[in-house]
């Protein structure tokens, strides 16, 4: 019988490991190469820098997340502040023409009041009445507020269903006609006669504009005694203007 030999060698395929002696070890070298991390950022692959790597690894790789960008944060200026320049253009002419023949929706410059084109009415009325007297413009912007304030309680005194909002909006675009009669003033100026009827116009002008916009069928015959301070309200606007 005869002892057992050393066992047959092993040849390792493709993906085994071979374990070598500690004597053959010796002669071994060698290194391993970095991985070859890329990011794709949507276009091209681009390869991370050593940093970034770093992050990530640390699980801090939010920190190099990129939102992308908002439509909602690109909008024009005029957008952001809700002025529509054709809205206001279009309540301009429904106050200065408050003739129900010409066909102008009215009740759109009080079912959808804005604050910027009564506010840009407010403040014309302003430098045209002080002649560039800065200081009273507030006051003008305080009557106009707390006039429309007044305004509005009245009518909800009297059980017309309207919003402070509609009563500023309305209030300050009827302002226009004072604008409007202003030139003819100082043209006239010195016809007493004239320039008081051109400032009787005027005032029942803006009155009317404003009138026929708030002193709805609800107030039934109430209606004279919403009309009166509104009218009283012009009259003291026209004041401001010409001094009296």
């Amino acid at each position: 019988m005869q002892p057992p030999g050393p066992p047959p060698a092993y040849s390792p395929t493709n993906g085994d490991f071979t374990f070598v002696s500690s004597a053959d070890a010796e002669d071994l070298s060698g290194s391993i190469a970095p991985p070859d991390v890329k990011l794709n950022l949507g276009g091209d692959f681009i390869k991370e820098s050593t940093a970034t790597t770093f992050l990530r690894q640390r699980g801090y790789g939010w920190l190099l997340e990129v939102e992308d960008d908002d439509p909602e944060d690109n909008k024009p200026l005029l957008e952001e502040l809700d002025i529509d320049l054709k809205d206001i253009y279009y309540k301009i002419r429904c106050v200065l023409m408050p003739m129900p023949s010409l066909g102008f929706n009215r009740q759109v410059v009080r079912d959808n009041p804005d604050f910027w084109g009564p506010l840009a009415v407010v403040l014309f009325f302003s430098m045209i009445s002080l002649y560039g007297q800065f200081r009273v413009v507030s006051w003008i912007i305080t009557i106009w507020i707390f006039g429309s304030l007044t305004i509005f309680l009245l009518a909800r005194v009297l059980g017309g269903e309207v919003a402070y909002g509609q009563v500023l909006g309305v209030i300050g675009y009827s302002l226009l006609p004072l604008i409007v009669i202003a030139p003819l003033l100082l043209v006239v100026g010195s016809f007493e006669v004239v320039s008081t009827l051109i400032k009787l116009f005027g005032v029942f002008w803006a009155a009317y504009s404003a009138a026929s916009l708030l002193v709805g069928e609800e107030f039934k015959t109430k209606k004279p005694l919403l009309i009166y301070p509104i009218f009283l309200l012009y009259i003291y606007f026209l004041s401001l203007y010409t001094g009296v």
